[in-house]
């Protein structure tokens, strides 16, 4: 489709058909597409929407991690590692057109994060018009600093936020599971992941998926069903589970919600959760949720009914090398980024 500068996210802006795709470094560029179909070309425009490299360090798992639009389309949210020290930023724009105003600048969220890695940084907006923030255990690695179970901290956990963009900071959902302050963080929306890389919601059935990355031997999707809250207040088990297998001596803590699907490590080491299906160019794929593995490079689906797996496949003709995060375009068509340049659209074989 196109080539980036090692392009972290692609996102589609609400109420158009436009594409934007986040670099690393910490520039965001709008992708110009042409024509329709098989015959759609793609070119990504010469001047950034928005440079904050001055503001973000790009090392080991940190950088420009994601970007999304308000569902409005009128605000940028921006999810970084700001320099030096690397600790999470969100941060709000406002955008007027096809224009973005550097000065409405509004910082959104501030977490410290202890380590270069497992910083998670995956913002979505979901059906319900809050903004979810995906943040890993804090990293190291086993979770020293006991965040996944500890649900008075913000890192492990899936966080369900009301920003409030003009302002800067942002409100707290009041059927948030914890939004009171007892028993947890009142951003707190599940817990127990160890690097949720990443979240999306199906957007047939507000269905909430969730790639959470493993520790030595399994990596693990989650799936948390609308009917039953999609995940609130859920404890995904790490660090006492790693998939549906004790982690270091632990057990599985009451409540638990196991994953849907795990993979060992023969198969790869480092899951890249993606996108449900809903586009035109592969009608065979209409609902089921894709992703990868930054090591493999295979794309793989899953399809689910009530909650359970029904079916899963491997395209061992569809690779991508590095593969970081997907994307879905105004008709549904879905995309593969990897950290190498490339953005590849999902076609039939």
């Amino acid at each position: 489709m196109a080539e980036a500068d090692s392009p972290t996210s692609l996102v589609l802006r609400p109420g158009s058909e436009e594409l934007y795709v986040a670099e690393r470094e910490g520039t965001v560029r709008r992708v110009d597409v042409s024509g329709s179909g098989a015959d759609r070309s793609y070119e990504l425009a010469d001047d950034p929407l928005i440079d904050i490299s001055d503001s973000v360090v790009a090392d080991a798992e940190r950088g420009l991690l994601d970007i999304a639009f308000s569902p409005e389309g009128d605000t940028l949210y921006l999810s970084y590692s700001l320099a030096p020290d690397g600790d999470t930023r969100v941060d709000a724009y406002a955008m007027a057109d096809d224009a973005l105003d550097t000065d409405s600048h509004q910082e959104i969220l501030a977490v410290e994060q202890p380590y270069p890695n497992h910083n998670g940084g995956d913002i979505e907006f979901g059906p319900d018009g809050f903004l979810y923030v995906a943040l890993g255990d804090g990293g190291a690695g086993g979770d020293p600093e006991g965040n996944g179970q500890d649900t008075s901290a913000l890192l492990g956990k899936v966080l369900r936020l009301d920003p409030t963009p003009a302002e800067g900071g942002y409100a707290i959902p009041p059927d948030n599971p914890f939004a009171d302050g007892d028993g947890g963080a009142p951003e707190v929306w599940l817990y127990g992941v160890r690097n949720p890389w990443r979240i999306t919601f199906d957007p047939g059935t507000d269905d909430l998926w969730v790639a959470d990355v493993g520790q030595e031997q399994w990596e693990e999707v989650d799936l948390l069903p609308a009917a039953h809250g999609a995940g609130i207040g859920a404890n995904l088990g790490w660090d006492q589970m790693e998939g549906t297998h004790q982690y270091d001596g632990g057990t599985a803590p009451d409540g638990a919600v196991a994953p849907i699907f795990e993979y060992s490590h023969d198969e790869g080491c480092s899951i890249t959760g993606g996108v449900v299906y809903a586009g035109p160019s592969v009608p065979g794929l209409e609902g089921a949720y894709l992703f990868t593995d930054y090591c493999q490079g295979v794309l793989r689906a899953l399809r689910a009914t009530d909650g359970a797996l029904a079916e899963q496949r491997v395209f061992d003709d569809a690779t991508l090398g590095e593969p970081v995060s997907f994307g879905v375009d105004a008709v549904g068509d879905a995309y593969v980024l990897s950290l190498g340049g490339e953005i590849a659209r999902v076609d039939p074989a």
